[in-house]
């Protein structure tokens, strides 16, 4: 399946690629899950991110972070209070310093708590979603504050998308651990 651009699509995919997601989370073992991320031999992986993450918990405290950017954005301007989706001083430009603030804040969060907190945003996210009409969401110029996009790119984004990104990183990570268990 392409890029969601219907409502269903939407919230077909966002489910989709959570309990892939999921399922992947599951299958990790013992030795996957206490082996540090390190991508540091991989040249083509020069994006901030992968030397950010250092485990699971970290995947997953930055989906839950982008699940409350959302919900955050859309509530304030829904309720009139125009806000950016990316928060002042940070914009899209510069918004791998946000990253890391999201890093920061959670170092001491539970893998536990981080699943649980996943669980329940990525449920409200849906539940927001669902709240919408398929022309709210995929339609331009429905809401000044979304700007030049729509609506339901922002949850795209921040799920089925982001889960993705999620995905691809653990993998990454499944296929070097044993790779770090022999040096």
């Amino acid at each position: 399946m392409g890029r969601p651009t219907t409502k269903t699509d939407l919230l077909t995919a966002a489910e989709a690629n959570y309990e892939k997601l999921n399922a992947l989370i599951s299958a990790l073992t013992e030795q996957e899950l206490s082996t540090p991320f390190d991508f540091s031999d991989d040249v083509k992986k020069k994006e901030a991110h992968w030397k950010r993450d250092k485990n699971l918990r970290d995947i997953l405290i930055h989906l839950y972070e982008w699940h409350q950017l959302l919900l955050s954005w859309v509530e304030s301007n829904q309720h009139g209070d125009s806000q950016p989706f990316i928060p002042q001083p940070y914009n899209w430009k510069t918004y791998a310093g946000l990253n890391m603030e999201f890093w920061n804040k959670h170092q001491s969060t539970s893998l536990e708590d981080a699943k649980t907190m996943l669980r329940q945003s990525h449920a409200e996210v849906l539940s927001l979603a669902d709240t919408f009409s398929n022309e709210e969401l995929f339609s331009k110029g429905v809401y000044k504050w979304v700007g030049g996009s729509t609506l339901g790119s922002y949850f795209v984004s921040v799920t089925a998308s982001h889960y993705d990104w999620a995905m691809k990183k653990l993998k990454a990570h499944k296929k070097i651990v044993p790779v770090c268990s022999k040096k």
